[in-house]
Order: C-alpha cells, then sequence, then structure tokens
C-alpha cells in the first residue's frame, strides 16, 4: 500500500449536506392529534387558496436554517408562508438560499411548547425578519388568548389587536382569522368567503348539487300533481 507523507491531512467534514443540516430534528409533529389535525386543515386551506400562484410556498415542520454553517440555528415551524421563492419540494428551508425568510409563520402552541412560543420564537423570528408570527392554542388553555398574532415593527414584534368581529387580520396573507366554536376558521374579506380545504369544498359542492336534484325532484312531482289536479279537474267539467 502506498503512503503520501507529504500530503496534508484534512480533518474530517461533513460530505453530506443532510449531516450539517438535518432534515428533521427528532421530535414529533405535533403533542397531539388534535394538533396535528388543525395543522394539516390549516396548510391545506393555504394550500387551496394559493393553487393559483405559483410563487407562494408553503409548508410546515420542515427544519429551517437562518444562518450557514457551523453557527447555524434551526427551528420548525407549524405553517410557513414565503412568498416570491415558488412552490418546489425542499427538504429544508435555507434563507440564505431562498433569499429571504418566511412572510408568514404560525405555530400551534400546547403546554410543552407555548413558553417557547412566547419567549424565544418571538425573538428568533423577529430576529430574521419574519413579517407575521401567528399563535393558535388548540387546548385553549396555555396562551394569554387562544388566539394570537405579532406583526414585526421597526424590528419588533407588536402584537396585533383584534378586530371590531374578533379577527386578527394577517396583513400578509391579506386573511383574517378567527376563532370558532370548535376551533379557528380563516375568512378571506376580498372573496368574502370562509376558506375551506379541497376536501371540504369537494363535500359542499355535492352536497349542493344533491340538494339541488332534490329540489328538481320536488318540483317536478309538484307540478305533474298539479298538472294531474287540472285534468281531473277539466274532466269534470266536461261531464257536467
Amino acid at each position: 500500500m502506498e503512503s503520501y507523507p507529504n500530503v496534508r491531512q484534512i480533518p474530517y467534514a461533513p460530505t453530506e449536506m443532510a449531516d450539517l443540516y438535518p432534515e428533521s430534528d427528532g421530535k414529533p409533529m405535533a403533542d397531539t392529534d388534535l394538533h396535528i389535525r388543525w395543522i394539516i386543515w390549516l396548510r391545506q386551506v393555504l394550500e387551496g387558496h394559493f393553487a393559483q400562484s405559483p410563487e407562494v410556498y408553503i409548508s410546515g415542520n420542515i427544519m429551517m436554517y437562518d444562518i450557514e454553517g457551523p453557527l447555524r440555528t434551526a427551528v420548525s415551524p407549524d405553517i410557513l408562508v414565503s412568498f416570491g421563492i415558488g412552490q418546489k419540494d425542499r427538504r429544508t428551508y435555507k434563507v440564505w438560499e431562498e433569499g429571504k425568510a418566511p412572510d408568514f409563520v404560525m405555530e400551534f402552541s400546547s403546554k410543552r411548547t407555548y413558553q417557547n412560543d412566547l419567549e424565544g420564537k418571538v425573538l428568533h423570528y423577529a430576529a430574521m425578519g419574519i413579517p407575521e408570527y401567528f399563535l393558535y392554542d388548540v387546548d385553549r388553555r396555555y396562551l394569554p388568548a387562544p388566539l394570537m398574532g405579532y406583526r414585526l415593527v421597526d424590528g419588533v414584534y407588536i402584537e396585533v389587536s383584534p378586530a371590531v368581529d374578533g379577527g386578527l387580520c394577517s396583513e400578509v396573507l391579506n386573511l383574517n382569522f378567527h376563532l370558532r366554536d370548535k376551533g379557528f376558521g380563516v375568512y378571506d374579506p376580498g372573496a368574502e368567503k370562509w376558506l375551506q380545504t379541497p376536501a371540504e369544498a369537494a363535500t359542499e359542492r355535492a352536497e349542493q348539487a344533491e340538494e339541488r336534484v332534490q329540489h328538481e325532484v320536488e318540483a317536478r312531482q309538484k307540478a305533474e300533481a298539479e298538472a294531474s289536479r287540472l285534468q281531473e279537474e277539466l274532466a269534470r267539467l266536461k261531464t257536467r
């Protein structure tokens, strides 16, 4: 075996980018099934809403790195929305590669996470320059209010005040977030409608179609009954 004594020995360094920028933090997606359900629901709602805007990237629970190299810091928002970077699939979100931080992030707080959501992540997301940061307390037990929002003003997050109707306006998304009986909803003030997942919209269209068919059947039965009545009345008149 040949040896090369004059060759400088290079210290070991990761050969795979995944070694330096892991694609998972090893933590569960969410604390409970209810948390997972709401995270998935909101992601599907936003994906449906922005489906015709190919420049809008929507994701969640993806590892996000804001500093390149060994001094990297990482965080994994439950939901993120970033304008202008496209809808391609990503394994991680590296701010220096995308050229920008997300425009909107949202966390679904729990007993385990709410303190960090209110403290550490407020500072972290503000330092990244993320314009809006919203939070939802699925259990409605831990945050000061079940639905909260922050907007970046001069590098500092200022809490978003509820509107007269109680909703929180996301200026970035141009959508309003509202508490509802069993969770929360997202309202599009431009289209004047509540947003739905594609599955919910399909179910509603099917129900509306079924209702139309039922109304048509009832109208036809009513018309046939009326025609039959008129024929009977005409027959009686002829017999007089």
